[in-house]
């Protein structure tokens, strides 16, 4: 499960990736075609081109993280073929995870509680 502290952007590599890449092959592409470090506290989500498949790529402390998901059923919302990769929040990539779009139209407002003495 992925932490939700410890990253500070989470960056979708618009269209699919070639899911045979590994850790270098995918910090290879954040650096070369996004001109991003792969080394920064960020994720860098990764679908493949049928839409079944995530891989998340996490620097964290001494060592990369490589996080994947297969869907048995169905298809990632994923944003179309693009040359920058898109940043979403942390919401919009569980709602993502969980097989929904990122565009959510009524989606529910954040609540936080209030102490009162």
């Amino acid at each position: 499960m992925l932490s939700h502290t410890g990253f500070e952007k989470v960056y979708l590599a618009c269209g699919g990736t070639d899911m045979r890449k590994s850790i270098d092959g995918l910090a290879a592409i954040v650096q070369q075609r996004f001109q991003l470090d792969p080394f920064s506290p960020c994720l860098f989500v990764f679908c493949n081109k049928n839409r079944n498949k995530l891989k998340i790529l996490q620097w964290e402390h001494n060592g990369f993280r490589l996080h994947y998901r297969r869907l048995e059923k169905g298809k990632f919302q994923w944003p179309k073929d693009g040359a920058a990769p898109v940043v979403v929040s942390r919401r919009e990539l569980n709602w993502l995870l969980d097989g929904l779009s990122i565009h959510q139209s009524q989606s529910r407002q954040k609540v936080t509680a209030s102490v009162v003495i």
